[in-house]
């Protein structure tokens, strides 16, 4: 990125606010009409459905940035809350109004970024429809990992999901006895180990051939970016 992109996207984060763990940062339809970077920790965004059961969209980690809806609808349309200890930076929607004039090939990457998630959302839902609790949870594992690589978050053949089992329930369409129980039997077949709150991947090439898992940050085309300035 050139310098003044640099401080552009500075300008973005120059109002950190901490929030705890549990917290509620936006409630489902209320008004917004702010944006967000995640500076540090993990967060998620969650609708209720009619029966009151919680379905989540989508996992949150540094440098993602989320509430876009407010560029086109007054009020949100999820709640956002914080997984563990977080730092976010709220930025009025005008500003990206500002990047779209004066720095388009960084508006241009915001919906790139946009996209990608689309397609990282599409993927789930088509999993909630179409493949078995095992395939789920062994896809939400892989998808978690590539996420917090793409944040810059140190991962090798273990990580940290920050999960509570009900937490990856929502996410997949299963309570958290069977969330455990796929989990178990993963374990049971030698593809992860977990201890100590880490997941270890112990025979990866398997894990991603059985759950069919694509990582949507690679195989990027982008070359019709504009040039920086």
């Amino acid at each position: 990125m050139t310098p003044a992109e640099r401080e552009a996207l500075a300008r973005l984060e120059d109002r950190p606010k901490t929030i705890r763990r549990g917290a509620v940062l936006m409630e489902e339809q209320a008004r917004s009409d702010e944006l967000f970077v995640v500076q540090q920790g993990m967060l998620m965004c969650y609708v209720l459905l009619d029966d009151g059961s919680r379905q989540v969209v989508r996992f949150l980690f540094p440098g993602d940035l989320f509430a876009l809806s407010a560029l086109v609808y007054g009020r949100s349309p999820d709640t956002v809350v914080a997984v563990s200890n977080a730092v976010v930076c709220p930025f009025d929607r005008g500003q990206i109004a500002g990047l779209a004039t004066r720095h388009p090939r960084l508006f241009s990457l915001i919906l790139v970024l946009n996209q990608i998630e689309r397609v990282i959302t599409t993927d789930r839902l088509a999993g909630l429809g179409r493949t078995s609790a095992r395939v789920r949870v062994a896809t939400l594992l892989l998808s978690l990992r590539g996420q917090m690589r793409q944040a810059g978050i140190e991962v090798a053949a273990s990580f940290a999901p920050g999960l509570t089992q009900e937490e990856m329930g929502d996410a997949i369409g299963l309570t958290a006895v069977h969330v455990n129980r796929m989990l178990r039997q993963l374990e049971d077949d030698g593809l992860i180990k977990r201890e100590g709150g880490r997941v270890h991947l112990l025979d990866e090439a398997r894990l991603v051939r059985e759950a069919g898992y694509i990582d949507r940050f690679e195989g990027l085309d982008l070359s019709w970016l504009p040039p920086g300035h």
